[in-house]
């Protein structure tokens, strides 16, 4: 064989694999990111007074980390639900109050990673913030992370109340000292929400919206949002004072994975 001839088959050959390559979708193409059905909404373009502070976006949470899913700040809920919030807001701003929403839709990949994070039990780096009085190996038993979250289906909001004109809240600083979630407000994180016996995500009996111990502007600041709340259909889930769920769901058997993101909701409307 000439020169030639063995130069002409390795541009062949050559050729052959730059096609052959450029045939194989990437993995962008293979598998494009899941979308929010058209049910969903922001809930700033529904109810855009309500405030926002999103904690799995960032460390600030019993994980420390973002929390995988969350790439913006949003609150994504299913549209009733979010017209609901907005009539409850339309209510407590005549009171002198707003809602704040914590976290609204979870991807599944979320819930994910948090089992995952509970299975680590060396990892306590938020323990004394948000588990203080519970030993991370009875997450699962005691109920407090689990395979499945409601708030996969779109329907449940955690949120609180804020007393206007609301006061900045501080940013977390990752490393610095952890306070207690039981402990008094005076010593807790500082939030800009009122007092409600705990700080969010508070893994501890305390969290329970009726528990005994909890009395006084406590008690009422609890009775208050859940009264709101229940007079727009949502129902609060009793072992954590913040968790609301619209009833009925629209979906109330799915469990989504489209990403916290604008993107999600690309083509809705308002």
């Amino acid at each position: 064989m000439t020169r030639l001839g063995t130069a002409l088959r390795r541009v062949a050959a050559v050729a052959a694999c730059l096609i052959a390559a450029a045939s194989v979708p990437s993995p962008a193409q293979a598998k494009p990111e899941p979308k929010a059905p058209r049910e969903f909404a922001d809930l700033r373009a529904v109810a855009p007074t309500i405030l926002h502070e999103i904690r799995y976006t960032g460390p600030h949470n019993f994980v420390g980390v973002p929390v995988d899913g969350y790439r913006r700040p949003l609150c994504i809920l299913t549209r009733p639900a979010a017209q609901a919030l907005a009539r409850a807001q339309r209510t407590l701003l005549r009171q002198g109050y707003s809602l704040k929403v914590y976290d609204c839709y979870r991807p599944q990949r979320a819930v994910d990673h948090f089992v995952e994070w509970a299975k680590d039990l060396s990892d306590e780096r938020m323990k004394a913030e948000f588990y203080p009085r519970v030993e991370k190996s009875r997450l699962f038993a005691d109920g407090y992370i689990a395979e499945k979250s409601g708030h996969s289906r779109g329907s449940t909001v955690d949120l609180t109340l804020v007393r206007l004109p609301a006061a900045p809240a501080r940013p977390y600083v990752p490393g610095e000292p952890l306070a207690a979630c039981h402990a008094p407000q005076e010593e807790r994180f500082p939030d800009n929400s009122v007092d409600m016996g705990t700080g969010y995500d508070c893994f501890d009996t305390l969290s329970h919206t009726d528990d005994p111990r909890v009395t006084g502007v406590q008690r009422a600041n609890r009775q208050l949002l859940r009264g709101v709340l229940a007079a727009e259909g949502f129902v609060n889930l009793p072992e954590e004072w913040w968790h609301f769920t619209y009833r009925p769901e629209v979906f109330p058997d799915t469990y989504f994975d489209f990403p916290v993101t604008e993107r999600s909701l690309r083509g809705h409307g308002g």
